[in-house]
């Protein structure tokens, strides 16, 4: 995964964690470990997200929407658009580096998000958000 530096400022946001902290809970739930918000510029957001126990990349991607469209709701915002998503494993432990725009309207293109609908549904799935 190639390391994208911010462009303005970094704020630290941890998410809950469950299980012992060792990859796999005890219980067979991921381990969420975490997610880092970077605002780049504007409305342009960076998302920093690790887990273990993730069944594949796609788990840790979810992690990073549901990370965006919290941030978004957040903000004050409504909808979010998908700009990409880096996602690196090592040893168990999954990372995805996401970026996202953030907006009141619902912006063009295919990859966009309604914050507040991904956010019950990461709730309903037991993602945790920022």
């Amino acid at each position: 995964m190639r390391p994208v530096a911010p462009l303005c400022c970094a704020v630290l946001l941890t998410a809950c964690s469950t299980g012992d902290g060792a990859g796999i809970s005890a219980s067979g739930d991921p381990v969420y470990r975490g997610i880092e918000t970077r605002l780049l510029d504007g409305d342009l957001v960076g998302f920093a997200v690790e887990m273990s126990g993730a069944g594949g990349p796609e788990d840790v991607v979810a992690y990073a929407e549901c990370a965006a469209a919290q941030y978004t709701l957040i903000r004050g915002y409504g909808f979010a658009r998908h700009v990409r998503t880096l996602v690196d494993e090592t040893g168990g432990n999954w990372r995805a580096d996401a970026v996202y725009t953030i907006s009141a309207a619902l912006p063009q293109g295919e990859r966009t998000i309604d914050a507040e609908v991904t956010v019950a549904n990461c709730a309903l799935n037991g993602i945790p958000t920022v």
